[in-house]
């Protein structure tokens, strides 16, 4: 068996068109080591003059872990914690081995986060700067974290492993990360009820950074034609509405990306 597949990711792909057009090898983003497919992870050098800024970091997971293990308790269930791997330039994970141009992402394989802080410093270049911005991406990952241990990960593997199509593959994987930015606006509306994290225009930075990863602004920033059918993360109009339901509403169960589109999850 392969490499369990990497989950979020957004900078990646404006990296990787910049580099097609540019007539560069984008394979130099995405590498594999022998070791790929171990439950292994590197020992990534923490980024020195980032120390404010991984700080940041491990405050938001340790929110996500206060929110998701109260919402896990309520329903009778125990949330497994996520680890948080913070790294420069390149990371060895339990999905392979990533350069910083893949981006923000989690691994199913070994259940961790693993961020390269200069990506929030491309992020306020792409039109999301800030804190709030910064916190959307790890609720984000987190989402999926969310997604892998209560099983919806596997289900839409499979329904992707029983399709020819790759537009259809990419549909469902766009299902799959509109609903981890669902999730990561739950984590947000409650966190803000007992922390009050929320400071004014928080919501709308949250909602500006949601839109400058959708697969259409990317494509735009990157001077290429926007695709439907080669969208793996939805258009930024996407982004902002599933990040506003759960900012809203606060409720797992109105994270159904799914049933909105007509697609059976089967357990």
């Amino acid at each position: 068996m392969g490499a369990p597949m990497k989950m979020g990711g957004g900078l990646g792909l404006v990296l990787l068109l910049i580099i097609i057009v540019l007539g560069g090898n984008p394979s130099s983003l995405f590498q594999t080591s022998p070791d790929a497919g171990s439950m292994r992870t590197s020992q990534p050098r923490p980024p020195a003059e980032d120390d404010d800024a991984a700080g940041f970091m491990s405050a938001m997971l340790g929110s996500t872990e206060d929110v998701w293990g109260a919402l896990f308790r309520q329903s009778g269930a125990t949330y497994a914690q996520p680890r948080l791997i913070l790294f420069e330039d390149a990371v060895q994970s339990a999905c392979g081995y990533a350069s910083s141009g893949t981006g923000p992402f989690y691994c199913p394989g070994d259940q961790n986060l693993y961020v390269d802080l200069d990506f929030f410093r491309q992020l306020a270049k792409l039109g999301g700067p800030g804190d709030f911005a910064a916190a959307y991406v790890v609720g984000h990952e987190v989402g999926h974290h969310v997604q892998q241990i209560t099983g919806t990960s596997d289900a839409i593997r499979r329904l992707q492993q029983g399709t020819r199509r790759q537009a259809d593959q990419n549909a469902l994987q766009v299902l799959m990360e509109l609903q981890a930015d669902c999730l990561a606006g739950v984590w947000a509306n409650h966190a803000n009820r007992t922390r009050q994290i929320l400071e004014p225009g928080d919501v709308e930075e949250g909602l500006r950074a949601a839109e400058a990863i959708g697969d259409d602004r990317l494509l735009e920033n990157a001077g290429r034609r926007a695709s439907v059918e080669s969208y793996t993360h939805g258009t930024a109009a996407q982004r902002r509405e599933w990040l506003s339901r759960g900012l809203q509403n606060g409720d797992p169960d109105g994270c159904d990306t799914f049933a909105s589109a007509g697609v059976e999850l089967q357990p």
